[in-house]
Formats: C-alpha cells, sequence, structure tokens
C-alpha cells in the first residue's frame, strides 16, 4: 500500500520582507561604490540590444557590423555585464552610428 504525502504549504513558507528599490539594483544587491558603473554598463548593453533589435539583426549580423565574434553578440544579449567596460560599450555604440550623452545628477534624484 502506498502513502501519499500531503504537502504542508504553511510550514514551507518563509517570510520576505519588501523592500522598496533604490533604482539601482546593483545598489540594492549591495555593490555600492561600483553600483554605478554597473549599472552604466547595463545600460549601454541594453541600448545596444535595442538597435539589434531594431535592425532585426541575426547575431552574426550584428556580429559584422560591430567586428567582433558572434559570441560577444550572444554575451550582449544575455546580460553579461562583467565581460564589457564602458569604453568597450561606447566604442560598439560610436561603429553603430550613435552618440552617447551622460547627465550627472544628486545622489538620489529620480531619473
Amino acid at each position: 500500500m502506498t502513502k501519499s504525502k500531503k504537502s504542508d504549504t504553511a510550514k514551507n513558507t518563509k517570510t520576505r520582507e519588501v523592500v522598496e528599490s533604490s533604482g539601482n539594483v546593483f545598489l540594492d544587491l549591495g555593490f555600492n561604490e561600483e553600483s554605478a558603473n554597473l549599472l552604466l554598463r547595463a545600460d549601454l548593453m541594453i541600448a545596444i540590444v535595442e538597435i539589434f533589435d531594431a535592425q532585426n539583426w541575426s547575431n552574426a549580423e550584428a556580429a559584422k557590423a560591430l567586428s567582433v565574434r558572434e559570441s560577444r553578440i550572444s554575451e550582449l544579449r544575455h546580460g553579461g555585464v562583467g565581460k564589457f567596460s564602458v569604453d568597450l560599450l561606447l566604442k560598439y555604440l560610436a561603429r553603430l552610428g550613435k552618440k552617447v550623452s551622460v547627465t550627472v545628477k544628486d545622489v538620489g534624484q529620480v531619473a
């Protein structure tokens, strides 16, 4: 005879605290001083991928446009933030015919 187990979700439920975001996920995760750089790299990567998508480019076409290997395009598309410097991402945007402008704001000022 097989006994069936009832799952007791009440015992397995953990209480989670919800904390309002600072607007910078990297800062929220504890990266502190590096958070601004990580957020900037993530924003630049998103902009690059949006350009690829707007052009309906395959990874091969995007790689050709940037003069890189297809594996680099895959890393961009999958959010490999640690694999790209701000300088390199700015170079990629220039190759795509884009100009980047920067706005400096006080800490805590909303975009």
